[in-house]
Parts: structure tokens; sequence; C-alpha cells
């Protein structure tokens, strides 16, 4: 009886978080660049607890014996490109991220719904640069802008055609060292990005990754996983108080 009390207490808790994770999912499922969020689990000592703790005592013992939720990582697939028919609007195809220079320093997203500023700067929808191959921030003057898949960009003008920049793309050779800043951005831990291969589609944002129907079915097995983990515990904590009713006058 003790180790299935533990096996729902354990299970209920992984559910409880797992619940967060899938309700935050399909928050964004609408999210521009978004890039779901995918439980895994696993044992109590390959989570780091004190090897002598978790296996001399029969609550560690128990404990261990059943999954605990590890974390989350990162979904890299690939999300649904949708066309907007706005030339500085950009999505990549393949692996690879799109870097920008906020405060806080430089930050990595798949949003890639630009705009140009009255400087001529290239920028997000929050004001942010997008930096280029060599991290530097992207000026495209007036006319008519032509981006092609490696994010060379030409523009056209009265006087003629001209390169005035490349779209930096970058990928990482250990995605794990990303971490989610926000919704659909990234930060990477110091680790060194470089040159990835996905190519640059003009006129086209991509969408999340994590669509509503799939979103909307997860939560709610989730959901219902956890009611059944909690029912679970009611009966065991019935039977602990039966038993003590029973037992204890006896004593």
């Amino acid at each position: 009886m003790d180790s299935g009390l533990y096996a729902a207490y354990t299970g209920l808790l992984a559910r409880t978080q797992a619940l967060d994770t899938a309700a935050n999912n399909l928050a964004n499922a609408g999210t521009n660049g978004f890039r779901a969020q995918r439980d895994y689990f696993s044992g109590v000592l390959a989570g780091g607890l004190d090897q002598n703790l978790a296996t001399s005592s029969q609550v560690g013992q128990a404990v261990n014996g059943f999954g605990v939720l590890g974390g989350n990582r990162i979904d890299l697939g690939q999300g649904q490109l949708a066309v907007t028919g706005n030339p500085l609007d950009l999505a990549l195809q393949g692996q690879g991220f799109f870097a920008i220079q906020t405060p806080n320093g430089v930050r990595y997203t798949r949003d890639g719904s630009f705009s140009r500023s009255t400087t001529g700067v290239l920028e997000t929808s929050h004001g942010e640069p997008v930096l280029d191959a060599k991290m530097q921030p992207i000026t495209i003057p007036t006319g008519t802008v032509q981006i092609s898949p490696d994010g060379t960009i030409s523009v056209a003008t009265p006087e003629g055609s001209a390169i005035s920049g490349q779209v930096g793309v970058f990928d990482f050779t250990d995605p794990n060292t990303l971490t989610a800043e926000g919704t659909n951005r990234f930060t990477a831990d110091g680790a060194k990005p470089i040159p990835a291969p996905a190519q640059v589609q003009q006129g086209a944002v991509e969408d999340s990754n994590e669509d509503a129907i799939h979103g909307t079915m997860q939560m709610v097995l989730v959901q219902r996983q956890a009611e059944m983990m909690q029912r679970a515990l009611s009966v065991f904590n019935n039977d602990f108080d039966k038993t003590a009713a029973e037992d204890l006058p006896r004593v």
C-alpha cells in the first residue's frame, strides 16, 4: 500500500507540472515562431538526489521507483509557413534562428515579423534591430526589397540595384543550450552560434509548431491523468483513516 501511495503522489506531482506546460503550449498556439515545450521524465536518482538518502530509506527507495518530471525540452520541429505578402516578413525553412539585439543582449527567434524603421533599420515588432551574419544591425535603403534564400538583401532604386546586407541565420551545436525567454525568443547561455543551413522565405512568417487541436487534446489528457492520480490518493487516504480507526483503539 505504501508503494502505491508513493506512485500516486509522484504521478499527481508530475501531471500537475505537465499541466502547466500543456496550458502554456496551448495558449501560444497562435504565436509566430513559438516552440512548444515537451516534458521528459526521470527517476529521483537520475535527478541528482543524494544516493545514500535515496537508497537507505523506505521512502527514498519507493519514490525513486517511479518517474518524476525531469523538466522540459524545446520542440524544434518546423511550424507551418503563412504567406503575408509583406516583403520584410521572413520565415525559416529548416533549423536555425534569427538574431536580434534586445536591451538584455542578443536573443534568438523564429518570429520573422519584421519592418523597416524610420531610420532604415530592419527591426522586430518590438523595435529591436535584426542582426546580420556579423552580428550587426541591418540598414535597408528605400526601394523594392528582394531577399534571397541565403538571406542576402537586394534593394532596387531608381539609380539601380544594390546589395545592402545579409540577414543572419544561426544555429547551435547543442540545442539544449537554448533557454526559452518569453513566448518566442531564446537565450543561448553563452554558447557560440554557428551559421545555419536554413533557407529564408520572403513574404511569410512561421506559425507556432503547436497546433490548437493537438494542444487541446494534450491538455485534456493530462488533466484526466491528474484527476485519476488525485482519486487514487483519496482512496489510499481513506484506507489509512479506516486502518487508524479500527486498529489504534486496540493498541
